[in-house]
């Protein structure tokens, strides 16, 4: 859990808190079809978990109903891999194969795979309350908070259900008015908000 920063803990397995799995539960109607991104101490417990070495989450199909994705928020140098390509295939699978995703990610708003999969792909945000999100460790909690603020993101087409749950965990924008905009530093319309 880096978001781009040095590393501070030789632990590579942070998994998502308990509130937060039964409120994407929620959302997907009591069921996650697909973890891409699993390990052996999380406690999502999809129907299909991907997991090292064995399967490989940025590799493997993701033609499922309902896919959680709490990613490496590091660099992955042996896989040559980053954060933006989980969001990639988050926004893929929702384009691909009309997929519910939900994906909880270090705020980044400020760089290219936050502008490129989340504000031109995705249709809410919820920016958690939490100002440091205490991460499983190794399947406990340690009691250290994450380093950075964290969003849980979502692609598809029941925005009114994913506000409706997540807005017990924090501030939920629609944001699919910016589905298909381009997002630049130097852009000079500015999208009207209604």
């Amino acid at each position: 859990m880096t978001a781009g920063r040095a590393v501070n803990t030789l632990s590579q397995d942070w998994c998502t808190p308990k509130k937060y799995v039964d409120a994407v539960k929620k959302v997907f109607g009591g069921k996650i079809d697909l973890d891409p991104c699993s390990n052996t101490h999380s406690i999502v417990n999809a129907a299909t978990e991907y997991m090292l070495p064995e399967k490989d989450g940025l590799r493997d199909s993701w033609d499922f109903p309902t896919i959680y994705v709490n990613p490496p928020y590091g660099s992955d140098r042996e896989r040559g891999t980053r954060i933006k390509d989980w969001l990639a295939r988050c926004a893929s699978a929702y384009e691909d194969h009309g997929s519910q995703v939900l994906a909880l990610v270090p705020v980044a708003a400020n760089t290219s795979h936050w502008k490129s999969f989340v504000f031109t792909k995705a249709h809410g945000i919820c920016f958690l309350y939490d100002t440091r999100l205490r991460f499983l460790e190794n399947g406990q909690d340690s009691g250290k908070g994450a380093p950075m603020a964290c969003a849980m993101i979502y692609w598809g087409g029941d925005f009114k259900k994913f506000y409706d749950v997540f807005i017990n965990h924090g501030a939920v924008i629609d944001i699919s008015h910016l589905r298909g905009e381009r997002i630049e530093k130097d852009r000079k319309k500015i999208p009207m908000f209604s």
